[in-house]
């Protein structure tokens, strides 16, 4: 089995019966659409797509950093780990140094979080989310893109598809009446 397989595999076992939030969608569906994006982009780094089936198993499983190391190496422990937020802080101080560390990541990490991004806004509309609270959700997105903008901006050559994911997020962003992100 190659190590994609693997961590396709360990996110699916790791996340269980988890379901996204309309009750009904696998979790995985999620980590698939990250993946693809990434390739989309033009991501053909074995550790990077890893990291994005496992971008969320240290923030929502009992999975550590350790467990990401020993499996899929230190490269792709780090992009998850840097991915990841601490949960034990009160919400707005969480997401402020989310958004410190997203700024500070490396390029690899910031193309799975501009994936991350894509796949959850391409997916409000069956997120069992109500339509009202839709256009907030792509607000809170919106900090994440901002920190990671600069590093997206300075390594566009290391992802040849970035003109396709941008077009793509600038169409869900203009339907959920955000201003377009220029990469």
């Amino acid at each position: 089995m190659t190590k994609l397989n693997r961590a396709k595999e360990f996110a699916k076992l790791k996340h269980g019966n988890s379901l996204r939030r309309d009750g009904k969608t696998p979790y995985w569906h999620h980590l698939r659409l990250v993946v693809a994006n990434l390739q989309k982009l033009g991501i053909t780094d074995t550790s990077v797509l890893c990291a994005g089936w496992l971008h969320d198993t240290i923030e929502d499983t009992a999975t550590d950093y350790e467990d990401i190391y020993k499996r899929f190496g230190r490269k792709c422990a780090d992009i998850v780990s840097v991915l990841t937020k601490e949960t034990r802080l009160p919400e707005p101080k969480r997401e402020k140094l989310y958004a410190v560390q997203l700024a500070k990541s490396t390029w690899h990490a910031k193309a799975v979080k501009l994936c991350d991004v894509l796949s959850n806004i391409s997916d409000l509309e069956n997120s069992g989310y109500p339509k009202k609270s839709r256009k907030q959700k792509v607000r809170e997105k919106m900090i994440y893109l901002r920190a990671i903008r600069p590093g997206i901006s300075a390594n566009k050559s290391n992802m040849p598809g970035l003109d396709k994911i941008e077009s793509e997020l600038n169409a869900l962003l203009v339907q959920y009446g955000q201003k377009q992100v220029f990469f």
